[in-house]
């Protein structure tokens, strides 16, 4: 007899699957919640000023996810730098190769649509491969000529809404040197990605040729963070350095030349992959990456019913397991040697032993 739910997980009762197609039903459940939050601010007697912000927020995320919509599928990297460095600078023109890189291997580049750094991925790029999420500040910024005027540039009012977009959107973050604002978007990233509130992807320091700007934030992390035990060894895999654009570029298209996405289906992790793992591989990533696990063991898994929503993704081999959501750094490292053992893909900071 022919399963009426191909998509079913081989251990899913009957109960579970009138949940899930449930869960596949709630878009318009999900609209109606954000009526039903509208009319509860009203009956809160919620201050103008709240309101305000809240009606700002909300019409700047649903144009911008209007924006990106088209582009979802396309792999996108988003770039962060300085907007005050200039054209004669080595870090503006390693940006500016790293964004003509980016976009030869058919990638696009987020940048906040500036000056300094900002223009200068988007001048290697191009324009028909630059995407923009411009800040709109009393004293500054305009929009680069190269991005301006450009169906996919957006301009938000909130650097909540705007921070939100740049890790939300995108498959990969790159950061050339910058200031206090640069600093920032490198911590937050840092701080999402080991916390699990984003998926994992590649996150790379990108600094001039010869340059020390962040190596010396990693000998701080090494010598101050680690030395007092605020951060676990591991989680100095969350991150490269490097001052070759080729480098960089290799980091982040190399985690993606097996590894494709991740997705938490109830307490399990799955981990869609664009090779089919070989039984050699299992046995190692349970050997070594047991660690990962809460309980059970890495094992091929189907994919389930709720993932009808990534229909393109539908036919790649996976693995699953109870992850442990306090490992990420370590779970980098297990992506890293599926890279490399189904790939040979790995870089010098980012090959694992054995590889």
């Amino acid at each position: 007899m022919t399963d009426r739910h191909p998509l079913r997980h081989p251990q899913e009762s009957e109960t579970e699957v009138i949940e899930h197609v449930s869960e596949l039903r709630s878009h318009d459940q999900l609209i109606q919640e954000i009526r039903d939050t509208a009319d509860k601010l009203a009956t809160d007697g919620a201050a103008r000023g709240d309101l305000k912000i809240l009606s700002r927020a909300l019409r700047e995320l649903r144009y911008a996810f209007r924006v990106f919509k088209p582009y979802r599928r396309n792999r996108k990297v988003s770039v962060f730098g300085s907007a005050r460095t200039q054209p004669d600078n080595p870090a503006w023109r390693t940006a500016s190769d790293f964004g003509r890189r980016m976009a030869q291997e058919g990638w696009m580049v987020v940048t906040g649509a500036g000056g300094g750094i900002m223009e200068a991925a988007h001048h290697g790029s191009g324009r028909d491969m630059a995407m923009g999420l411009n800040i709109l500040l009393p004293f500054e910024q305009q929009a680069n000529p190269i991005i301006a005027g450009d169906p996919k540039l957006v301009s938000l009012k909130y650097f909540f809404t705007r921070k939100l977009l740049f890790v939300k959107e995108v498959h990969a973050i790159v950061t050339c040197p910058g200031g206090f604002g640069t600093l920032d978007e490198v911590f937050e990233t840092l701080t999402l990605i080991q916390t699990g509130k984003r998926d994992l992807m590649p996150l790379v320091l990108l600094d001039q040729p010869g340059g020390t700007y962040w190596s010396e934030l990693a000998r701080y992390f090494r010598d101050e963070l680690l030395a007092r035990e605020l951060i676990s060894p591991e989680d100095m895999s969350l991150f490269k350095i490097t001052d070759s654009v080729d480098e960089a570029a290799l980091d982040v298209i190399g985690f993606y030349s097996v590894y494709n996405s991740m997705r938490f289906i109830r307490d399990q992790l799955v981990l869609r992959l664009h090779v089919p793992p070989t039984d050699q591989l299992l046995e190692r990533l349970n050997d070594e990456f047991a660690d990962v696990c809460v309980r059970g063991r890495i094992e091929r898994v189907p994919a389930h019913r709720v993932e009808a929503d990534d229909e393109h993704l539908l036919e790649l081999p996976r693995i699953g397991f109870i992850f442990n959501r306090k490992a990420a750094g370590r779970l980098r490292q297990m992506i890293d040697v599926i890279n490399c053992e189904l790939e040979g893909y790995c870089t010098p900071d980012h090959r694992p032993e054995n590889c």
